[in-house]
């Protein structure tokens, strides 16, 4: 102990510039390694709508409500129903005639799919008082979906799913998966949540539980029959956690925090 004291005090202004390169040095990588595993897309600019995309009104409830995009939301426990129904959805044989190939990790980069460009500017005040929470350049104005009544089992299994899914998106993320979900039933005639799921092969945990924001933005899709944006959309996936040239292959709607989702 006597030898080590006796070094550092004979090295004192080598210990002190160490001591402070090096905390710098384990900030930088920390923001390295988050910024590239959450920015979608190697630095494209469509990894997150700008700001003036997202409805005023809803981003104005999300600052009163201190949801911020990507924050923490209370998790409660609705793991039993969504096993259930997970389990019940297992069980079915009767396998619908359209699906959703599965995602594979592949070597080398896969090019993104970019949304058409539409003949003149897109009206986003004219999407956002039709309900529409995100306004984007490509509308579909002759998108429509029927309304669909969930069954308690099927409520409790989106919001599960939503959380599962796109949990760190807050409200705007989960109505984002919500109205695939319900895109697929409407478009594709799955009767029932579970069906999308086995289906539709969505992978995001349904035995996690749920938050507030989930279920608000289920009630909003299905119950108030609200859309997160004017386009259809079945498929999404996020290209951080896999390649997928299929997806890219589809039709390109928007990215919203590295989430890429497509209409068929």
């Amino acid at each position: 102990m006597d030898k080590f004291l006796a070094f550092i005090k004979s090295h004192k202004k080598a210990v002190t510039v160490i001591s402070a390169i090096v905390p710098l040095l384990v900030v930088g990588a920390v923001v390295m390694l988050t910024g590239g595993l959450w920015s979608a897309g190697d630095g494209e600019s469509t990894a997150l709508p700008a700001s003036n995309n997202i409805s005023p009104t809803v981003r104005a409830s999300a600052d009163s409500a201190s949801r911020a995009i990507g924050g923490s939301a209370d998790v409660s426990s609705t793991t039993a129903a969504a096993t259930a129904a997970t389990t019940a959805a297992a069980s079915s044989t009767e396998k619908p005639s359209t699906t959703a190939p599965g995602t594979t990790a592949a070597e080398g980069d896969i090019p993104f799919a970019t949304a058409p460009v539409a003949a003149s500017p897109a009206d986003y005040q004219s999407q956002w008082d039709a309900g529409y929470l995100v306004a984007i350049d490509n509308p579909d104005y002759s998108y429509a979906c029927y309304h669909v009544e969930l069954t308690d089992d099927d409520r409790e299994l989106l919001e599960c799913l939503c959380y599962g899914e796109f949990g760190s998106g807050g409200f705007i993320g989960a109505a984002m998966i919500a109205q695939c979900v319900k895109d697929a039933m409407c478009f594709d005639g799955y009767s029932s949540v579970a069906d999308v799921i086995k289906y539709c092969r969505y992978d995001g945990s349904t035995t996690s539980g749920t938050s507030d924001e989930c279920i608000q933005a289920v009630r909003y899709i299905f119950d108030d029959d609200g859309s997160a944006v004017q386009h259809r959309m079945l498929y999404m996936y996020n290209p951080y956690m896999v390649k997928s040239s299929f997806h890219e292959s589809q039709e390109f709607v928007l990215s919203y925090q590295g989430v890429r989702f497509f209409d068929r």
